[in-house]
């Protein structure tokens, strides 16, 4: 019964479009129909092997479904507004003119010619960071049972996975790596915490966080600050105008707007050692380490996104396992164009 349903479906599917590619050519209709029916007939006696298609197919619709996931999670979040140069990006490398200096600017001048001033550029090609899932293997019986359902819970856990994964490297990128006169890391002053010994974050540090970009000449306008969790719960406790509001949006992390800051929070921020070092992506924290917070110009950070391919191995090549296998690779990074215009905010710690 399916069988002759289908047949009807495809015959009648050939009909109208012959009809009308014969009405676009300005051929009989009757005589595109026939054409292409008989193309369908042709077609169907047509040895064509089980699984040719079927990798292609799902590779073309799921990627650009886990590219679509992607492109969702940037937006609203703490690098959504930062300039995107993925146009720029060719074979995952992007290649960046650093200046060195900024040209003189001359008020009122009387002189004239006026001076030159050469400004050296360097091209600095930067490969963009690689982020690969485990394969994740979906047998036969999965499929045929649940083939859609899978296939969705499958791309979106390795989006998922991406996406924390791009976040977490673009946040440790955007820390610096130690205290320099360019990047200050400032440590917190407040209260210690009894059971840690972390000195909480106060408004007064915010204040010298703000203080620390004055003195680095950032424009006042698009800085953004991304607090960790420690520092939110640190000044729930002790600034009234952040806990008023307070609201923060699950989804992009936003809470809001103080200190000439738009504020975000976000739950996987660099750990930095009691000495100030910045720890390496993902590290665990030790005694005496915390995660940090940041502030960044946005006009000073680029992000840009490159490739994303899907991998995937047919259970047909498996007869042992009868499964499939599935996995992605991205290609993403987000810098400073130049390490002059953000600061990070440590916590400071006092032992028992």
């Amino acid at each position: 019964m399916k069988t002759t349903f289908k047949t009807l479906c495809a015959l009648l599917f050939n009909i109208v479009m012959g009809v009308i590619i014969a009405t676009l050519l300005g051929v009989p209709p009757l005589v595109g129909a026939a054409v292409m029916v008989g193309i369908g007939t042709v077609m169907s006696f047509t040895p064509v092997p089980k699984y040719a298609l079927r990798a292609g197919v799902y590779t073309e619709i799921w990627t650009g479904e886990l590219v679509k996931g992607l492109r969702e999670f940037l937006s609203g979040s703490w690098l959504d507004g930062v300039p995107d140069q993925s146009s720029i990006v060719n074979n995952d490398v992007i290649h960046l003119v650093d200046v060195g200096v900024d040209p003189d600017v001359l008020i009122n001048n009387t002189t004239y010619p006026i001076p030159t001033q050469k400004l050296d550029d360097g091209d600095i090609a930067i490969g963009l960071d690689k982020f690969q899932t485990k394969a994740t293997p979906i047998t036969d019986d999965e499929l045929y049972a649940i083939s859609y359902d899978k296939m969705s819970r499958v791309k979106e856990s390795h989006a998922n996975a991406i996406s924390d994964a791009k976040f977490r490297k673009a946040a440790h990128a955007l820390c610096a790596n130690e205290h320099t006169a360019k990047t200050p890391v400032l440590k917190t002053t407040g209260e210690r915490d009894a059971s840690t010994g972390r000195m909480r974050l106060t408004p007064k540090d915010l204040v010298e966080l703000k203080r620390a970009l004055d003195n680095l000449k950032v424009p006042t306008d698009n800085r953004r600050l991304v607090l960790c969790t420690d520092h939110v719960n640190d000044l729930l406790l002790v600034d009234q105008t952040f806990r008023e509001q307070f609201n923060i949006d699950r989804n992009t992390g936003k809470v809001g707007n103080l200190y000439g800051f738009s504020i975000y929070t976000y739950a996987d921020c660099p750990v930095y050692t009691v000495a100030g070092k910045k720890k390496a992506v993902g590290a665990a924290a030790d005694t005496g380490e915390f995660q940090a917070s940041f502030a960044f110009y946005t006009p000073r950070v680029f992000k840009a996104t490159g490739s994303t391919k899907m991998y995937y191995s047919e259970s047909a090549t498996d007869p042992l396992n009868q499964r499939s296998l599935i996995n992605f690779r991205h290609y993403f990074i987000c810098l400073f164009k130049k390490q002059d215009a953000g600061a990070v905010m440590m916590s400071g710690y006092e032992a028992a």
